[in-house]
């Protein structure tokens, strides 16, 4: 009998596209590497970075082919200790197989997890290291499934052949701020916990540091470990773009850039996560904007329906809401006005006073000035490429503060 594992989410990424819609940050151009967006990928390999909210004895990567429209063909896989660059540390690569094979077809739609993998550089690694990983992706992909805003380099090889042996990152000549086919990664840890960060780019991060990892739920996880709980995981399950109750329908011919509604995607996105014990949901800012409905009451009705699912399917799950930062004077597209305002004061009121949800952490409190109802200035300026800001997104010291704000014992640890 195969030892049973105890699966936590160390990381994770909520899918959408299919690419290039999305809203990713310092992309460069991939038009040379992937030219024909309908083709996607074809005899092509990917090294995907990603950084493990904690550590355990096993781990399994889930691939995901949620947008495609044909099946995904997976001829190759491993996972390494990434060593910069693209390159990866000598001697580290572990195969990963599917059900005891080393090739995979995903079906269209649908998500497949690797079997367990227990390499030697998982005993004692320290939490800020990175995987790589890497997988080589055979016939023709066509429309991509992707996490646009990863805020995190990884790489991508031209096509032609099976690369993902080579160590020192020169097979891999091509950069990329998003992550493509991967949604997960689990850690077998006894006595672990997943908390996960639901919503939009407030969570995604946009505004943060590339390759900072300083978004509010990478700082709530250093939180977490100097308060002595180092086996609580702290997962991201936001896209940039999202809203709660829109759009509407979400179809793949006109894909939205901020993917499915966030009420549709819970199943997946969240529930689908391992070892959850605690979902922090930070969303409404894009419902009250010109491009979302405006309607407070739609949007509460959102809420109330994600909630419910929420406990319906993990009846111990607890479920925080977050208040929404202000904005006013923001030169992000659609937002900023006073119509916004009201809105999201409208939310804020709901989210504090209906007791729907089993805690409240007050983000607008710790971000906004209370007067102007705009961002705090010293939260402004954009941290990923030094711009001046748009008043919507705060930047490392505002998610910082975000962090700061949240009272660990509503977390239910």
């Amino acid at each position: 009998m195969a030892e049973l594992k105890h699966w936590v989410a160390a990381w994770a990424a909520s899918p959408h596209g299919p690419y290039p819609a999305g809203n990713p940050s310092a992309q460069p151009d991939l038009s040379s590497v992937l030219p024909n967006p309908a083709l996607g990928a074809a005899n092509q390999s990917f090294r995907m970075i990603v950084r493990p909210s904690l550590w355990g004895g096993a781990l399994r990567v889930r691939f995901c082919n949620a947008f495609g429209q044909r099946p995904l063909v997976i001829t190759a896989a491993h996972v390494a200790v990434d060593a910069g660059g693209g390159g990866i540390m000598p001697g580290t690569a572990a195969v990963l197989t599917f059900g005891g094979a080393v090739s995979c077809s995903i079906p269209q739609g649908e998500s497949l997890w690797s079997d367990p993998v227990a390499p030697a550089f998982l005993a004692g690694a320290p939490d800020n290291r990175t995987l790589a990983i890497s997988f080589h992706i055979g016939a023709a992909t066509g429309p991509m499934t992707w996490h646009a805003k990863a805020l995190q380099t990884s790489y991508i090889a031209s096509a032609g052949a099976v690369v993902i042996a080579d160590e020192t990152g020169l097979a891999f000549p091509f950069s990329t701020t998003s992550w493509f086919f991967i949604d997960a990664v689990d850690m077998d840890v006894p006595g672990g916990r997943a908390i996960v960060a639901f919503g939009d780019s407030l969570t995604d991060g946009t505004f943060s540091t590339l390759n900072g990892y300083d978004r509010w739920p990478d700082f709530l996880r250093r939180r977490l470990i100097a308060a002595g709980y180092p086996n609580v995981a702290v997962v991201n399950a936001g896209i940039g773009g999202n809203q709660v109750v829109g759009p509407a329908r979400f179809d793949l011919a006109a894909p939205v850039p901020g993917g499915p509604s966030a009420v549709s995607r819970l199943a997946r996105d969240v529930i689908g996560l391992s070892g959850l014990t605690t979902v922090i949901w930070l969303e409404g800012a894009n419902d009250c904007s010109a491009n979302g409905c405006q309607d407070p009451q739609a949007v509460i009705d959102g809420f109330r329906a994600g909630v419910a699912a929420l406990r319906a399917a993990r009846p111990s799950v607890r479920v925080i809401g977050a208040t929404i930062p202000g904005a006013n004077g923001s030169t992000a597209a659609g937002h900023g006005s006073v119509r916004q305002d009201e809105c999201r004061r409208a939310l804020n009121r709901f989210i504090r006073e209906a007791g729907l949800f089993d805690a409240v952490i007050d983000f607008e409190a710790a971000t906004t000035d209370a007067v102007t109802g705009r961002l705090n200035r010293a939260f402004v300026p954009d941290s990923t490429i030094g711009s001046p800001g748009d008043g919507l997104h705060p930047n490392r010291a505002g998610y910082a503060a975000m962090a700061a704000a949240i009272d660990l014992s509503v977390l239910g640890l």
